[in-house]
């Protein structure tokens, strides 16, 4: 069986919808899902709170309540049919990040053993697909990278691309 490797933030789990949701509520200035391509979220606040980023997502918690990306959790289920499917994470980043994935991971895709949770720093991983938001994660892979779109790969066309999980369920299944 293929083994999959698929990241977690901005491809399963809605990372940057949190940060705009506490951002609003934190400076009643609304921030919205319209974000220039290939620019990250902090490029879009002033200056002076552009690192208002950082201290979300290092704050205990801001990773277990996050939003599941659109038909994540009906296409990896069927992939499991077909593939050995992993979850990756980059967590190591972000200390306080493991238990809240974790348990983000355990609520939202039961169906996904202990076993095939992967966190980690560098996504060294030997799989036959990635699928992935961040193009760093495709140095020195050698299966087939699946760039998942989010508003700071925009611009980005040197990787077969996919928009939502429909289309990787047109992909791969």
């Amino acid at each position: 069986m293929e083994k999959i490797a698929i990241d977690m933030d901005e491809v399963i789990a809605d990372a940057v919808g949190k940060f705009i949701k506490l951002y609003n509520r934190d400076y009643n200035v609304p921030l919205d899902l319209k974000i220039d391509a290939g620019n990250e979220i902090f490029h879009h606040v002033p200056e002076e709170v552009n690192q208002k980023w950082f201290e979300y997502i290092n704050e205990p918690g801001f990773f277990r309540d996050l939003e599941v990306i659109e038909d994540s959790q009906r296409v990896i289920k069927a992939l499991q049919e077909k593939y050995d499917v992993y979850i990756v994470s980059a967590a190591m980043e972000f200390r306080n990040s493991l238990v809240d994935k974790y348990d983000w991971l355990t609520e939202h895709f039961s169906f996904i053993d202990w076993q095939h949770i992967m966190f980690c720093g560098n996504k060294i991983v030997s799989a036959d697909i990635i699928i992935d938001d961040r193009t760093k994660n495709f140095v020195n892979f050698p299966g087939r990278p699946l760039l998942f779109t989010s508003p700071h790969n925009l611009l980005i066309t040197e990787y077969e691309r996919v928009n939502t999980w429909e289309e990787v369920a047109g992909l791969l299944l």
